[in-house]
């Protein structure tokens, strides 16, 4: 029996060695936003998520980091809304 999963685990290269991460497809959308508006490559940005996410697995890293985008992201519209 097959289950459908609300996740897929998409292989990327980090800092040259193959790995895979598992991910909701809003969060790969996501991530793919945020490298496109970086002008880096997914695997590009993946590299930097992974450098600075200390002990926790690579696709919760991912989650957090796009996460936080989104808040800043949201936090910068906030000021910009009471600064005018």
């Amino acid at each position: 029996m097959s289950r459908n999963r609300a996740w897929r685990r998409h292989s990327i290269t980090v800092a040259g060695r193959k790995t895979g991460a598992s991910l909701e497809p809003q969060f790969r959308a996501a991530l793919k936003e945020i490298a496109t508006e970086r002008g880096l490559s997914v695997a590009a940005l993946v590299t930097g998520v992974n450098a600075d996410r200390g002990n926790a697995n690579l696709s919760s890293a991912i989650r957090v980091f796009v996460l936080r985008y989104y808040q800043d992201q949201l936090s910068a519209l906030r000021q910009q809304s009471w600064n005018a």
